[in-house]
Protein backbone atom coordinates (compact mmCIF):
# COMPACT_ATOMS: atom_id res chain seq x y z
CA UNK A 1 0.00 0.00 0.00
CA UNK A 2 1.53 3.56 -1.02
CA UNK A 3 1.30 6.28 1.53
CA UNK A 4 0.46 9.19 0.13
CA UNK A 5 0.64 12.84 1.67
CA UNK A 6 1.40 16.50 0.78
CA UNK A 7 4.24 16.95 -1.49
CA UNK A 8 4.61 20.69 -0.23
CA UNK A 9 7.87 20.50 2.11
CA UNK A 10 7.26 23.00 5.12
CA UNK A 11 10.40 25.67 4.97
CA UNK A 12 12.24 25.00 8.13
CA UNK A 13 13.04 27.12 10.51
CA UNK A 14 12.11 28.84 25.20
CA UNK A 15 13.11 30.74 28.84
CA UNK A 16 13.51 32.21 32.13
CA UNK A 17 10.84 30.55 34.41
CA UNK A 18 7.27 32.71 34.71
CA UNK A 19 4.23 31.60 35.27
CA UNK A 20 2.05 32.20 31.80
CA UNK A 21 -0.72 34.48 33.95
CA UNK A 22 2.47 36.87 34.54
CA UNK A 23 3.83 37.10 31.31
CA UNK A 24 0.31 37.03 30.00
CA UNK A 25 0.19 40.50 32.14
CA UNK A 26 4.08 41.36 30.00
CA UNK A 27 3.89 40.09 26.70
CA UNK A 28 0.41 40.87 25.32
CA UNK A 29 0.34 44.40 26.65
CA UNK A 30 1.93 47.85 24.99
CA UNK A 31 5.44 47.88 26.26
CA UNK A 32 5.85 51.37 25.75
CA UNK A 33 2.47 52.31 24.88
CA UNK A 34 0.62 52.62 21.91
CA UNK A 35 -0.41 56.51 22.28
CA UNK A 36 2.37 57.53 24.29
CA UNK A 37 5.10 60.12 22.89
CA UNK A 38 7.15 57.50 21.38
CA UNK A 39 4.55 56.23 19.00
CA UNK A 40 1.33 56.96 16.64
CA UNK A 41 -2.18 57.59 18.62
CA UNK A 42 -3.98 54.26 17.19
CA UNK A 43 -7.21 56.15 18.52
CA UNK A 44 -6.34 58.99 16.18
CA UNK A 45 -5.70 56.82 13.03
CA UNK A 46 -8.75 55.45 13.42
CA UNK A 47 -10.18 55.73 8.93
CA UNK A 48 -11.92 52.71 8.10
CA UNK A 49 -11.54 51.03 11.49
CA UNK A 50 -14.52 49.16 12.88
CA UNK A 51 -16.06 50.98 16.31
CA UNK A 52 -16.18 47.88 17.72
CA UNK A 53 -13.39 44.99 17.14
CA UNK A 54 -13.60 41.62 18.69
CA UNK A 55 -11.86 38.35 18.21
CA UNK A 56 -13.70 35.74 16.05
CA UNK A 57 -15.87 38.52 14.53
CA UNK A 58 -15.89 39.09 10.79
CA UNK A 59 -13.57 42.11 9.89
CA UNK A 60 -15.14 44.40 7.27
CA UNK A 61 -13.28 47.93 6.85
CA UNK A 62 -16.02 50.94 7.11
CA UNK A 63 -14.29 52.59 4.28
CA UNK A 64 -12.22 50.76 1.14
CA UNK A 65 -8.83 50.67 1.72
CA UNK A 66 -5.44 49.82 -0.03
CA UNK A 67 -2.77 47.58 1.39
CA UNK A 68 0.70 46.58 0.03
CA UNK A 69 1.83 43.20 0.85
CA UNK A 70 5.25 41.74 -0.41
CA UNK A 71 4.31 38.61 -1.82
CA UNK A 72 6.94 35.41 -2.76
CA UNK A 73 6.32 33.71 -5.90
CA UNK A 74 7.04 30.00 -5.76
CA UNK A 75 7.87 28.69 -9.52
CA UNK A 76 5.64 26.35 -9.20
CA UNK A 77 2.68 28.42 -8.00
CA UNK A 78 2.40 31.35 -10.70
CA UNK A 79 0.39 34.01 -8.95
CA UNK A 80 -2.24 36.16 -10.84
CA UNK A 81 -4.08 39.10 -10.61
CA UNK A 82 -7.32 37.08 -11.05
CA UNK A 83 -6.76 34.83 -8.22
CA UNK A 84 -9.84 34.36 -6.58
CA UNK A 85 -8.35 34.89 -2.99
CA UNK A 86 -8.15 38.66 -3.44
CA UNK A 87 -11.15 39.01 -4.68
CA UNK A 88 -12.67 36.91 -1.77
CA UNK A 89 -10.27 38.91 0.67
CA UNK A 90 -11.73 42.32 -0.66
CA UNK A 91 -15.45 41.16 -0.68
CA UNK A 92 -15.47 39.89 3.13
CA UNK A 93 -13.13 42.88 4.44
CA UNK A 94 -13.39 45.76 2.16
CA UNK A 95 -9.19 45.67 1.72
CA UNK A 96 -7.78 45.54 -1.58
CA UNK A 97 -4.44 43.76 -1.53
CA UNK A 98 -1.59 45.48 -3.42
CA UNK A 99 1.05 42.79 -4.66
CA UNK A 100 4.90 43.51 -4.76
CA UNK A 101 6.89 40.65 -5.92
CA UNK A 102 10.02 39.21 -4.90
CA UNK A 103 10.60 35.30 -6.51
CA UNK A 104 11.56 32.50 -4.00
CA UNK A 105 15.13 32.08 -5.33
CA UNK A 106 16.19 35.02 -3.89
CA UNK A 107 13.33 36.41 -1.38
CA UNK A 108 15.45 37.07 1.91
CA UNK A 109 17.83 38.97 -0.22
CA UNK A 110 15.07 40.75 -2.28
CA UNK A 111 13.17 41.51 1.15
CA UNK A 112 16.55 43.17 2.78
CA UNK A 113 17.11 45.48 0.11
CA UNK A 114 13.51 46.72 -0.60
CA UNK A 115 13.78 47.56 3.47
CA UNK A 116 17.22 48.89 3.47
CA UNK A 117 16.08 51.17 0.69
CA UNK A 118 12.64 52.41 2.44
CA UNK A 119 10.65 50.77 -1.04
CA UNK A 120 9.26 47.66 1.40
CA UNK A 121 5.62 47.60 1.14
CA UNK A 122 3.39 47.61 4.49
CA UNK A 123 3.01 44.30 5.05
CA UNK A 124 6.28 41.81 5.29
CA UNK A 125 4.93 38.07 5.56
CA UNK A 126 7.30 34.78 5.45
CA UNK A 127 9.11 36.40 8.42
CA UNK A 128 10.60 33.34 11.09
CA UNK A 129 11.54 34.47 14.24
CA UNK A 130 14.93 35.52 13.82
CA UNK A 131 14.29 37.69 10.41
CA UNK A 132 13.38 40.88 12.01
CA UNK A 133 16.41 41.17 14.03
CA UNK A 134 18.41 42.90 11.68
CA UNK A 135 16.05 45.94 10.55
CA UNK A 136 15.35 46.82 14.69
CA UNK A 137 17.83 49.34 15.15
CA UNK A 138 17.36 50.94 11.82
CA UNK A 139 13.76 52.10 12.76
CA UNK A 140 12.68 50.64 9.39
CA UNK A 141 9.99 47.84 11.51
CA UNK A 142 7.38 48.65 13.69
CA UNK A 143 7.25 47.65 17.23
CA UNK A 144 4.58 44.96 17.25
CA UNK A 145 3.97 44.89 21.05
CA UNK A 146 3.41 48.29 21.15
CA UNK A 147 -0.02 47.69 19.29
CA UNK A 148 -1.43 43.64 19.48
CA UNK A 149 -3.71 45.28 22.10
CA UNK A 150 -6.25 46.28 19.25
CA UNK A 151 -5.37 42.60 17.98
CA UNK A 152 -8.30 39.86 20.10
CA UNK A 153 -7.18 37.17 17.98
CA UNK A 154 -4.03 36.99 18.43
CA UNK A 155 -4.69 37.80 22.06
CA UNK A 156 -7.02 34.90 22.21
CA UNK A 157 -5.21 32.19 20.69
CA UNK A 158 -1.76 32.85 22.19
CA UNK A 159 -3.85 32.15 25.78
CA UNK A 160 -5.81 29.53 24.55
CA UNK A 161 -2.75 27.22 22.90
CA UNK A 162 -0.74 28.58 25.96
CA UNK A 163 1.92 29.94 23.90
CA UNK A 164 2.24 33.30 25.87
CA UNK A 165 5.57 32.29 27.36
CA UNK A 166 7.64 31.44 23.20
CA UNK A 167 6.11 35.19 23.03
CA UNK A 168 8.95 36.17 25.66
CA UNK A 169 11.65 34.82 23.41
CA UNK A 170 10.89 37.09 20.36
CA UNK A 171 11.75 40.27 22.59
CA UNK A 172 14.52 42.35 21.49
CA UNK A 173 17.23 43.93 23.68
CA UNK A 174 14.52 47.08 23.65
CA UNK A 175 12.07 44.83 25.24
CA UNK A 176 9.79 44.97 22.09
CA UNK A 177 9.39 42.15 19.60
CA UNK A 178 8.59 43.56 16.03
CA UNK A 179 6.90 40.44 14.25
CA UNK A 180 4.18 38.26 14.83
CA UNK A 181 4.26 34.93 14.14
CA UNK A 182 1.96 31.96 13.08
CA UNK A 183 0.62 30.55 15.89
CA UNK A 184 0.18 26.53 15.62
CA UNK A 185 -2.09 24.66 18.03
CA UNK A 186 0.01 21.82 17.75
CA UNK A 187 3.33 21.89 16.47
CA UNK A 188 5.34 18.68 15.19
CA UNK A 189 8.58 18.13 13.52
CA UNK A 190 8.17 18.73 9.36
CA UNK A 191 11.00 16.79 8.85
CA UNK A 192 11.74 13.50 10.46
CA UNK A 193 12.57 10.05 9.90
CA UNK A 194 10.61 8.69 6.42
CA UNK A 195 11.22 4.35 6.84
CA UNK A 196 9.82 1.32 4.62
CA UNK A 197 7.34 0.30 6.98
CA UNK A 198 6.90 -3.06 5.49
CA UNK A 199 10.66 -3.78 5.07
CA UNK A 200 11.32 -2.56 8.98
CA UNK A 201 8.34 -5.07 10.17
CA UNK A 202 9.51 -7.99 8.02
CA UNK A 203 13.04 -7.52 9.77
CA UNK A 204 11.35 -7.76 13.19
CA UNK A 205 11.56 -4.37 14.30
CA UNK A 206 8.90 -2.55 13.30
CA UNK A 207 8.55 1.53 13.79
CA UNK A 208 11.78 2.26 15.66
CA UNK A 209 11.21 4.51 18.80
CA UNK A 210 15.01 4.76 20.07
CA UNK A 211 18.30 5.72 17.93
CA UNK A 212 19.30 2.31 19.59
CA UNK A 213 16.47 0.36 17.23
CA UNK A 214 17.14 2.26 14.60
CA UNK A 215 20.71 0.92 14.75
CA UNK A 216 19.58 -2.23 15.27
CA UNK A 217 17.14 -2.18 12.86
CA UNK A 218 19.29 -0.75 10.27
CA UNK A 219 22.05 -3.72 10.45
CA UNK A 220 18.88 -5.97 10.09
CA UNK A 221 18.47 -4.09 6.89
CA UNK A 222 21.88 -4.63 6.00
CA UNK A 223 22.24 -8.76 6.24
CA UNK A 224 18.92 -8.65 4.24
CA UNK A 225 20.26 -6.50 1.33
CA UNK A 226 24.05 -6.23 1.54
CA UNK A 227 24.24 -3.83 -1.21
CA UNK A 228 21.98 -1.62 0.41
CA UNK A 229 23.40 1.72 2.68
CA UNK A 230 19.67 1.87 4.27
CA UNK A 231 19.85 5.28 5.84
CA UNK A 232 20.14 8.13 4.30
CA UNK A 233 19.93 11.84 5.31
CA UNK A 234 20.03 13.85 1.53
CA UNK A 235 19.39 17.51 3.10
CA UNK A 236 23.52 18.10 2.66
CA UNK A 237 23.58 16.49 6.13
CA UNK A 238 21.61 18.89 7.91
CA UNK A 239 18.17 17.59 8.38
CA UNK A 240 18.84 13.90 10.32
CA UNK A 241 21.69 16.11 12.88
CA UNK A 242 18.78 18.52 13.32
CA UNK A 243 16.23 16.29 14.95
CA UNK A 244 18.56 13.67 15.93
CA UNK A 245 20.47 16.28 17.89
CA UNK A 246 17.32 16.93 19.75
CA UNK A 247 17.23 13.31 21.23
CA UNK A 248 21.00 13.48 22.06
CA UNK A 249 20.25 16.54 24.27
CA UNK A 250 21.70 19.18 22.22
CA UNK A 251 21.22 21.13 18.54
CA UNK A 252 22.79 20.87 15.34
CA UNK A 253 22.07 21.06 11.83
CA UNK A 254 18.99 23.26 10.29
CA UNK A 255 19.03 23.94 14.51
CA UNK A 256 21.74 24.85 14.81
CA UNK A 257 21.10 28.57 15.11
CA UNK A 258 22.91 30.54 17.10
CA UNK A 259 24.83 27.80 18.75
CA UNK A 260 24.00 28.22 22.27
CA UNK A 261 22.15 25.94 24.63
CA UNK A 262 20.74 25.96 28.25
CA UNK A 263 20.79 29.18 30.37
CA UNK A 264 17.78 28.37 32.41
CA UNK A 265 19.33 28.22 36.14
CA UNK A 266 22.73 29.28 35.13
CA UNK A 267 25.11 30.35 32.00
CA UNK A 268 24.43 29.37 28.45
CA UNK A 269 27.03 26.96 26.45
CA UNK A 270 28.09 26.27 22.91
CA UNK A 271 26.41 23.33 21.77
CA UNK A 272 29.48 22.12 20.12
CA UNK A 273 31.28 21.99 22.92
CA UNK A 274 28.96 19.90 24.67
CA UNK A 275 29.40 16.00 25.37
CA UNK A 276 26.46 15.64 23.97
CA UNK A 277 26.99 17.12 20.78
CA UNK A 278 30.31 14.73 20.75
CA UNK A 279 27.76 11.68 21.85
CA UNK A 280 25.59 12.69 18.75
CA UNK A 281 28.55 12.55 16.35
CA UNK A 282 30.03 9.46 17.57
CA UNK A 283 26.44 7.77 16.93
CA UNK A 284 26.18 8.92 13.46
CA UNK A 285 30.03 8.03 12.70
CA UNK A 286 29.54 4.91 13.66
CA UNK A 287 26.46 4.14 11.08
CA UNK A 288 28.52 5.78 8.23
CA UNK A 289 31.60 3.19 9.42
CA UNK A 290 29.05 0.24 9.52
CA UNK A 291 27.81 0.74 5.84
CA UNK A 292 24.47 1.67 7.11
CA UNK A 293 24.40 5.39 6.42
CA UNK A 294 25.11 6.71 2.81
CA UNK A 295 27.96 9.11 3.38
CA UNK A 296 27.21 10.78 0.24
CA UNK A 297 23.78 11.96 1.16
CA UNK A 298 25.22 13.86 3.84
CA UNK A 299 27.11 16.08 0.81
CA UNK A 300 24.17 16.32 -1.34
CA UNK A 301 20.95 17.63 -1.69
CA UNK A 302 17.81 15.04 -3.01
CA UNK A 303 17.17 16.53 -6.42
CA UNK A 304 14.57 14.75 -6.97
CA UNK A 305 15.86 12.83 -9.87
CA UNK A 306 18.65 10.92 -11.00
CA UNK A 307 20.58 7.56 -9.91
CA UNK A 308 22.04 9.30 -7.04
CA UNK A 309 18.59 10.74 -5.61
CA UNK A 310 17.39 9.50 -2.77
CA UNK A 311 14.07 8.64 -4.40
CA UNK A 312 15.53 6.74 -6.66
CA UNK A 313 17.31 4.64 -4.24
CA UNK A 314 13.92 4.20 -2.39
CA UNK A 315 13.03 3.21 -5.75
CA UNK A 316 15.96 0.83 -6.16
CA UNK A 317 15.43 -0.75 -2.66
CA UNK A 318 18.74 0.02 -1.42
CA UNK A 319 18.07 2.46 0.85
CA UNK A 320 14.97 1.95 3.15
CA UNK A 321 15.04 4.84 5.88
CA UNK A 322 15.78 8.72 5.06
CA UNK A 323 15.06 12.08 6.44
CA UNK A 324 12.38 14.13 4.93
CA UNK A 325 8.29 15.48 5.80
CA UNK A 326 5.22 14.61 4.47
CA UNK A 327 5.62 16.07 0.99
CA UNK A 328 8.78 13.78 0.69
CA UNK A 329 6.82 10.55 1.31
CA UNK A 330 4.84 11.63 -1.75
CA UNK A 331 8.25 11.87 -3.50
CA UNK A 332 9.79 8.57 -2.69
CA UNK A 333 6.03 6.75 -3.25
CA UNK A 334 5.86 8.68 -6.80
CA UNK A 335 9.26 7.40 -7.71
CA UNK A 336 9.03 3.85 -6.31
CA UNK A 337 5.54 3.35 -8.49
CA UNK A 338 7.46 4.27 -11.39
CA UNK A 339 9.98 1.87 -11.12
CA UNK A 340 8.24 -1.44 -9.45
CA UNK A 341 5.06 -0.85 -11.01
CA UNK A 342 3.61 -1.83 -8.02
CA UNK A 343 2.21 -0.32 -4.75
CA UNK A 344 2.84 -3.21 -2.80
CA UNK A 345 4.80 -1.29 -0.25
CA UNK A 346 4.60 1.26 2.76
CA UNK A 347 5.98 4.68 3.13
CA UNK A 348 5.76 6.22 6.54
CA UNK A 349 7.19 9.33 8.31
CA UNK A 350 7.42 8.20 11.94
CA UNK A 351 8.14 10.25 15.40
CA UNK A 352 11.80 11.34 15.57
CA UNK A 353 13.33 8.57 17.73
CA UNK A 354 14.42 9.01 21.38
CA UNK A 355 17.75 9.49 22.37
CA UNK A 356 20.14 9.51 25.75
CA UNK A 357 18.78 12.85 25.94
CA UNK A 358 15.08 11.39 26.00
CA UNK A 359 11.89 11.66 24.04
CA UNK A 360 12.75 15.51 22.96
CA UNK A 361 11.66 17.58 19.71
CA UNK A 362 12.83 21.48 19.41
CA UNK A 363 10.94 24.46 20.29
CA UNK A 364 7.31 24.52 18.60
CA UNK A 365 4.41 26.49 18.14
CA UNK A 366 5.39 29.23 16.13
CA UNK A 367 5.42 29.34 11.86
CA UNK A 368 6.52 32.28 9.62
CA UNK A 369 4.23 35.60 10.40
CA UNK A 370 4.79 39.07 9.70
CA UNK A 371 6.34 42.65 10.29
CA UNK A 372 5.41 45.96 9.41
CA UNK A 373 6.96 48.55 7.35
CA UNK A 374 7.51 51.60 9.71
CA UNK A 375 5.44 53.90 7.21
CA UNK A 376 2.29 52.69 8.70
CA UNK A 377 2.77 54.33 11.70
CA UNK A 378 1.87 57.97 10.01
CA UNK A 379 -1.37 55.94 8.13
CA UNK A 380 -5.25 57.43 9.16
CA UNK A 381 -5.57 53.51 8.63
CA UNK A 382 -3.73 52.13 11.04
CA UNK A 383 -5.89 50.78 13.41
CA UNK A 384 -8.28 49.28 10.63
CA UNK A 385 -5.01 47.64 9.07
CA UNK A 386 -4.53 46.41 12.29
CA UNK A 387 -7.58 44.54 12.68
CA UNK A 388 -7.08 43.29 9.13
CA UNK A 389 -4.47 41.84 9.54
CA UNK A 390 -5.85 40.40 13.03
CA UNK A 391 -8.01 38.64 10.84
CA UNK A 392 -6.08 37.77 8.41
CA UNK A 393 -3.41 35.79 10.29
CA UNK A 394 -5.61 34.93 13.28
CA UNK A 395 -9.11 34.43 12.73
CA UNK A 396 -10.06 30.72 12.42
CA UNK A 397 -12.91 31.57 9.67
CA UNK A 398 -9.92 33.48 7.33
CA UNK A 399 -7.74 31.12 8.10
CA UNK A 400 -10.40 28.47 6.88
CA UNK A 401 -10.79 30.68 3.97
CA UNK A 402 -7.18 30.91 3.04
CA UNK A 403 -7.07 27.28 2.74
CA UNK A 404 -9.89 25.98 1.53
CA UNK A 405 -11.64 28.65 -0.41
CA UNK A 406 -15.41 29.64 -0.26
CA UNK A 407 -17.41 27.15 1.32
CA UNK A 408 -20.42 25.39 -0.64
CA UNK A 409 -18.78 26.88 -3.92
CA UNK A 410 -15.40 25.26 -3.43
CA UNK A 411 -15.43 22.96 -0.26
CA UNK A 412 -18.08 21.23 1.76
CA UNK A 413 -18.21 21.33 5.53
CA UNK A 414 -20.62 18.83 7.49
CA UNK A 415 -21.66 18.81 10.88
CA UNK A 416 -19.11 17.73 12.24
CA UNK A 417 -16.40 20.04 10.55
CA UNK A 418 -15.37 17.96 8.47
CA UNK A 419 -14.04 19.15 4.99
CA UNK A 420 -14.14 18.03 1.59
CA UNK A 421 -13.61 20.00 -1.74
CA UNK A 422 -16.82 20.52 -3.64
CA UNK A 423 -17.01 18.48 -7.44
CA UNK A 424 -15.41 20.26 -10.00
CA UNK A 425 -12.19 21.24 -7.11
CA UNK A 426 -9.05 19.65 -6.98
CA UNK A 427 -6.14 20.56 -4.72
CA UNK A 428 -3.29 18.86 -6.83
CA UNK A 429 -0.21 19.32 -4.29
CA UNK A 430 -2.34 17.34 -1.59
CA UNK A 431 -3.56 14.70 -3.71
CA UNK A 432 -7.46 15.70 -3.34
CA UNK A 433 -9.65 15.26 -6.04
CA UNK A 434 -7.24 14.96 -8.66
CA UNK A 435 -8.04 15.52 -12.46
CA UNK A 436 -10.62 17.92 -11.33
CA UNK A 437 -11.50 20.82 -14.08
CA UNK A 438 -10.42 23.89 -11.20
CA UNK A 439 -7.41 23.50 -8.84
CA UNK A 440 -8.14 25.76 -5.78
CA UNK A 441 -4.14 26.52 -5.44
CA UNK A 442 -2.96 27.05 -8.90
CA UNK A 443 -6.12 28.52 -10.36
CA UNK A 444 -7.72 30.40 -7.22
CA UNK A 445 -4.99 31.32 -5.34
CA UNK A 446 -5.89 29.38 -2.29
CA UNK A 447 -3.54 27.26 -0.09
CA UNK A 448 -0.45 29.21 -0.61
CA UNK A 449 1.93 30.31 1.43
CA UNK A 450 -0.13 32.60 3.12
CA UNK A 451 -2.65 29.69 4.30
CA UNK A 452 -0.06 27.73 6.26
CA UNK A 453 0.78 30.50 9.08
CA UNK A 454 -1.91 29.92 11.82
CA UNK A 455 -3.44 26.82 12.04
CA UNK A 456 -5.64 25.18 14.49
CA UNK A 457 -5.13 21.53 14.65
CA UNK A 458 -8.56 20.58 13.13
CA UNK A 459 -7.66 22.86 10.15
CA UNK A 460 -4.23 21.52 9.33
CA UNK A 461 -5.64 17.48 9.62
CA UNK A 462 -7.97 18.65 7.43
CA UNK A 463 -5.76 18.95 3.91
CA UNK A 464 -3.09 15.92 5.38
CA UNK A 465 -3.47 12.31 5.10
CA UNK A 466 -4.98 10.40 7.83
CA UNK A 467 -1.06 8.72 7.74
CA UNK A 468 -0.10 12.65 9.00
CA UNK A 469 -3.24 12.80 11.31
CA UNK A 470 -1.53 9.56 13.21
CA UNK A 471 2.34 10.67 12.87
CA UNK A 472 0.89 14.30 14.76
CA UNK A 473 -0.86 11.52 17.25
CA UNK A 474 2.53 9.81 17.52
CA UNK A 475 4.27 13.14 18.13
CA UNK A 476 2.37 14.57 20.59
CA UNK A 477 1.61 10.92 22.42
CA UNK A 478 5.43 10.24 23.01
CA UNK A 479 7.63 13.48 22.64
CA UNK A 480 8.07 16.39 24.78
CA UNK A 481 9.60 19.83 24.19
CA UNK A 482 12.92 20.30 24.96
CA UNK A 483 13.07 22.73 27.76
CA UNK A 484 13.64 26.23 26.10
CA UNK A 485 16.86 27.85 25.83
CA UNK A 486 17.04 31.32 27.64
CA UNK A 487 16.70 34.48 25.95
CA UNK A 488 19.74 36.78 24.79
CA UNK A 489 18.20 39.35 23.52
CA UNK A 490 21.42 41.62 21.92
CA UNK A 491 21.65 45.89 21.10
CA UNK A 492 22.65 47.23 18.41
CA UNK A 493 26.26 47.15 18.61
CA UNK A 494 26.17 43.62 19.98
CA UNK A 495 23.86 42.30 16.82
CA UNK A 496 26.88 42.94 14.78
CA UNK A 497 29.64 42.09 17.23
CA UNK A 498 27.90 38.69 17.64
CA UNK A 499 27.22 38.37 13.41
CA UNK A 500 30.82 38.62 12.91
CA UNK A 501 31.86 36.34 15.84
CA UNK A 502 29.05 33.61 15.10
CA UNK A 503 30.00 33.01 11.29
CA UNK A 504 33.33 31.39 11.51
CA UNK A 505 32.59 30.06 14.11
CA UNK A 506 29.32 28.11 12.74
CA UNK A 507 31.23 27.17 9.38
CA UNK A 508 34.15 25.64 11.91
CA UNK A 509 31.44 23.50 13.44
CA UNK A 510 30.08 22.02 9.98
CA UNK A 511 33.10 21.52 8.29
CA UNK A 512 34.19 19.42 11.38
CA UNK A 513 31.12 17.89 12.44
CA UNK A 514 30.97 16.82 8.31
CA UNK A 515 34.48 15.24 8.64
CA UNK A 516 33.79 13.35 12.06
CA UNK A 517 30.86 11.91 10.16
CA UNK A 518 32.53 11.03 7.32
CA UNK A 519 35.73 9.64 8.83
CA UNK A 520 37.59 12.35 7.17
CA UNK A 521 39.10 13.79 10.83
CA UNK A 522 39.34 10.59 13.57
CA UNK A 523 37.48 11.65 16.61
CA UNK A 524 40.66 11.58 18.52
CA UNK A 525 41.03 15.10 17.35
CA UNK A 526 38.14 16.57 19.05
CA UNK A 527 40.11 18.26 21.94
CA UNK A 528 42.09 19.57 18.91
CA UNK A 529 38.78 20.72 17.41
CA UNK A 530 37.71 22.17 20.51
CA UNK A 531 41.17 24.36 20.58
CA UNK A 532 40.49 25.52 17.22
CA UNK A 533 36.75 27.06 18.09
CA UNK A 534 38.68 28.79 21.14
CA UNK A 535 41.14 30.47 18.60
CA UNK A 536 38.30 31.66 16.61
CA UNK A 537 37.06 33.68 19.16
CA UNK A 538 34.41 30.89 21.02
CA UNK A 539 35.36 32.48 24.42
CA UNK A 540 34.09 35.74 23.80
CA UNK A 541 31.47 35.02 21.46
CA UNK A 542 30.04 32.86 24.85
CA UNK A 543 30.55 36.14 27.15
CA UNK A 544 28.60 38.26 24.76
CA UNK A 545 25.78 36.21 24.85
CA UNK A 546 25.80 35.09 28.41
CA UNK A 547 26.04 39.34 29.32
CA UNK A 548 22.90 39.61 27.46
CA UNK A 549 21.02 36.71 29.01
CA UNK A 550 21.87 37.82 32.54
CA UNK A 551 20.97 41.14 31.27
CA UNK A 552 17.57 39.86 30.07
CA UNK A 553 17.16 37.45 33.07
CA UNK A 554 17.67 41.05 35.40
CA UNK A 555 15.39 42.78 33.78
CA UNK A 556 12.53 40.35 34.11
CA UNK A 557 12.93 39.96 37.89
Amino acid sequence: MTTRATPRIPSRRSFVGMSAAAFGALALTSCGGSGSDEGPDVAAQSVGAMESFEADQQFKATEPITLSILWTDWPEQPVTDSWQVFDRIKELTNVELELTHVPFSDNVEKRSLLISAGDAPTVIPLIYRGDETPFVSSGAILPMSDFVEHMPNFRKYVEEWELGEMMENIRQADGKYYMLPGLQEVWVPAFSLIIRKDVWEEIGIGIPSTWDEVHEGLRAIKAKYPGSLPLADGFEGQSLINYGGYAFGTRAGWGFGDGMIGGQDGPMSYAATTEEYRTMVEYYRTLVEEGLLDPESLTAANDGGGAASIDAKFAQETCFAASGSSGTVYEFAQAMDAALGTDNYELQLIPPPAGPGGNIMGPRNFLHGFMLSTEIASSENLLAILQFLDWLYFNPDAREMLRWGVQDETYIKDSDGGIELAEGYSLDSFELNMGAETDIQKDLGYSTFLAESTESRPLKESYNSEDFTAYIDGVLEGLEPMPPWAPAPLDEAELEQASLMATPLKDAVDTSTLQFLLGERDLSEWDTFLQELEAAGLPAYVDLINSARDRFVSSST
